[in-house]
């Protein structure tokens, strides 16, 4: 059984996590639209997880739409008393499965009912608000979405808010609104546009968490990331979750997949141990991606 005490913890708010969790992206259907191909196995890596130790699901109820958070209550209700689960809201799905925008207030309130419905809980723990101005962070106007999600909170429905796919500057904006307690964008070892936003935040006390930190759609390739993995007898994307639990505290890992095999390699992250020479070459790949 891996360690994760190994990787540590860290705050999201009044909640403690372990900084190595998982992603519920991946057990909806192909696209992430639609339901996954053997439900039960689906449920059967959400059950593996909690077995091993995760208290950190990230997950969304645009994801199939509804199907992860559906699978998530079948297979975990009622839920441990220390997992921590983390829904993102300002999106919706097309009949043709493309990704919309959805953030005026009325949206924003009917995602977070939806999550709530879903997940069979009276509170959510985390929301991050997804901001879609572009496909990467784009400056926008936050202001108008995170009030309404603002007061979301203070009816009741929100225990804590975070951000997603945010610039500095929105991250900062958001800050003079409400309380964020994490923000969660693109970051791996080959997509470094966040190293000074991680600094800033970890200072704070901020957790950030990345999304595909193995590459997502396009999993990681990297020759030196091979040839580290081979030296140190693990898989390159156990050293890619490696390195992120290194590079700073506040990192917090929501690896996905729907593989109970995949899921466990994941967790044995922790006990992959990298020197600093091996830190220095890695933090290479991103210098030339």
């Amino acid at each position: 059984m891996p360690n994760l005490d190994k990787a540590g913890t860290f705050k999201l708010g009044d909640r403690t996590v372990n900084r190595l969790g998982y992603g519920a992206m991946q057990l909806a259907g192909p696209h992430v639209f639609g339901p996954p191909k053997d439900p039960d196995a689906a449920r059967a890596v959400l059950r593996e997880a909690i077995a091993q130790g995760v208290n950190h699901i990230d997950t969304s109820d645009y994801y199939g739409p509804h199907v992860t958070n559906q699978l998530i209550r079948e297979a975990l209700h009622p839920y441990p008393d220390d997992l921590t689960i983390v829904t993102k809201i300002g999106a919706k799905r097309g009949d043709d499965a493309s990704w919309l925008v959805a953030n005026s207030p009325a949206e924003l309130t009917q995602a977070v009912h939806d999550n709530l419905r879903n997940l069979g809980r009276d509170v959510l723990d985390v929301v991050n608000l997804r901001f879609m101005f572009g496909m990467a962070p784009t400056e926008g106007d936050i202001e108008p979405s995170l009030t309404a999600v603002a007061e979301l909170q203070r009816q009741g429905l929100i225990r804590h808010i975070g951000i997603s796919s945010a610039t500095p500057r929105q991250v900062a904006d958001a800050r003079k609104i409400v309380p964020i307690v994490q923000v969660q964008n693109l970051y791996n070892l080959a997509h470094r546009t966040d190293d000074v936003l991680i600094e800033t935040l970890a200072a704070d006390g901020i957790a950030y968490v990345p999304f595909f930190p193995l590459g997502g759609f396009s999993p990681l390739q990297s020759a030196t990331l091979t040839d580290v993995a081979a030296q140190l007898g693990a898989t390159p994307m156990q050293v890619a979750l490696a390195w992120l639990l290194r590079r700073s505290p506040n990192i917090l890992l929501i690896p996905g997949t729907s593989s109970v095999a995949h899921l466990r390699e994941n967790l044995a992250a922790p006990d992959v141990e990298l020197t600093d020479e091996v830190m220095t070459k890695l933090d290479g790949i991103g210098a030339v991606a």
